[in-house]
């Protein structure tokens, strides 16, 4: 009987980047045999029914969704206003939880949820788990040199570097102070960490939620990440001697995934935007490490001024190019450019409003990846053996940037002014030039490198088989 098989339920985020690893992880889960519950909100449920239609949401067999209540009414509420939709889905989310699990879970008829694994960004379900005795994991949908530094925000208070003491300081050079304390982490500077550290407020909303989830984290029992070792060594090994909860690294998930050969599984999506998938058949039209590919993820937004910087230096590079541009990247309206750049724009390139980002990666004709640095994305390029060009928004981002570029050297980063001039030369240097040359060397190696961690043996193939032991478990226990 189903009830029979170890049951996990997943609760991610509320957020394209966060939902979409889980998916992966519950995907990978479900083809080791476990029934999996995948948890969505009001708001991504209505998301993902718009873009995918009610039959991507159908049960298939020991895979279901469940949705709770999140408090949010409207679709763009989560960009409009990003701090009422944190607060919203970290106070509202709590008690349909609760209810859910108590509905899922009772181990007197053999209905029994054999664990928890919920997004590190939602800690409170670690209490509730507690409460019905049922064993959770976090799982980390950061980098690990990110999420390193989300768990040294308080030290950067208790050393008086942060918050700054007024405005001035985000321009003057104090950014620039080095961070040389944090284990594993090196030759970073202040800039160089997660975005909300460039607060003049105490009371910082983002900056003390990070912290405050941090450091509630290192009360699990375990933390799963989608990396693999030799691409963070240094943090990871950092982490697994300084903290409590067992690290498990078993990315990059994507990899895993495309592996897959179950149908039913394959089907099931996380996109929360329609993905225009007509653009694979565009880069199929082009030749061989011709083609510019560009994505600012789901969650940038941008001034009109800075998008027509971006689009003239995309158009002076001369090179084909595929660019995402959202509905709502435009900051309090749409994407208007002037005549004379449209006319450019469709004469080397292809707009969509959102595309399957892992296939077009691995195209062939795919030669850099202009990105945001997102964990996800950054991961995927990775993955493809793509260099990058870095234009960081937010959050852990900006670490991720410095990574790509100084430690895993595959990227340049562009200055956030983002002039049109400098984003031209970088494209051609990254396209054609010496430096974009041995990026790309690089690239392939740690593309080469991720798939060894992937394939049986490697790193991250172990882990998770370790991993899927550690689940089973508990239940084992309770039977015995």
């Amino acid at each position: 009987m189903e009830e029979k098989k170890p049951h996990v339920v997943c609760i991610p985020a509320p957020a394209q980047g966060h939902i979409h690893p889980m998916m992966q992880l519950a995907k990978l889960l479900h083809s080791r045999g476990f029934l999996i519950t995948f948890v969505n909100t009001d708001f991504c449920h209505r998301h993902l029914l718009r873009s995918r239609g009610a039959d991507s949401l159908e049960c298939l067999d020991g895979f279901r969704f469940e949705i709770i209540s999140d408090g949010l009414s409207s679709l763009g509420e989560a960009m409009e206003d990003p701090v009422g939709f944190c607060k919203s889905f970290q106070e509202n989310c709590v008690s349909p939880i609760r209810d859910l699990l108590r509905k899922l879970h009772h181990p007197s008829d053999g209905s029994r949820v054999t664990c928890i694994i919920a997004d590190a960004g939602m800690t409170f379900t670690l209490k509730i788990a507690e409460e019905m005795g049922i064993p959770e994991v976090l799982f980390c949908s950061n980098s690990a040199c990110g999420q390193m530094a989300y768990f040294h925000y308080q030290e950067l208070i208790r050393r008086g570097i942060v918050p700054l003491k007024d405005e001035s300081y985000i321009n003057n050079g104090y950014l620039d102070t080095i961070i040389d304390w944090i284990p594993g982490m090196k030759d970073m500077r202040l800039r160089d960490l997660p975005s909300f550290v460039r607060t003049t407020d105490p009371n910082d909303f983002f900056f003390n939620l990070h912290r405050d989830e941090a450091q509630k984290a290192l009360k699990a029992s375990m933390i799963i990440f989608n990396t693999f070792d030799d691409l963070e060594l240094e943090v990871l090994h950092a982490m697994r001697s300084m903290f409590p909860p067992r690290i498990y690294t078993i990315g990059p998930l994507s990899l895993r995934c495309r592996l897959m050969t179950d149908s039913g599984l394959n089907s099931i999506k996380s996109s929360m935007w329609k993905e225009e998938a007509d653009c694979l058949k565009w880069l199929d039209s082009h030749e061989v490490a011709s083609v510019i590919y560009v994505s600012f993820g789901s969650t940038t937004v941008s001034t009109p001024q800075q998008l027509t910087e971006f689009a003239w230096g995309i158009v002076n590079s001369n090179h084909p190019f595929l660019w995402v541009i959202r509905h709502d990247l435009i900051m309090g309206g749409h994407t208007n450019f002037p005549q004379d750049l449209q006319h450019k724009i469709q004469e080397r390139g292809m707009l969509v409003s959102w595309c399957p980002q892992e296939d077009v990666l691995a195209h062939p004709s795919v030669s850099l990846f202009l990105t945001h640095c997102g964990w996800n994305s950054t991961l995927e390029g990775i993955s493809s053996g793509v260099p990058m060009l870095c234009w960081p928004f937010w959050a852990e981002q900006q670490t991720n940037c410095r990574y790509t570029c100084n430690e895993w050297g595959v990227g340049m980063e562009i200055d956030n002014k983002a002039k049109r001039e400098e984003i031209e030369v970088l494209i051609r240097e990254m396209m054609g030039g010496e430096k974009g040359k041995e990026m790309r060397k690089k690239a392939l190696k740690w593309k080469e490198s991720a798939e060894i961690a992937t394939k049986e043996g490697g790193s991250s193939y172990t882990n998770l088989e370790l991993l899927v032991q550690e689940l089973l478990q508990p239940r084992e226990s309770e039977v015995m």
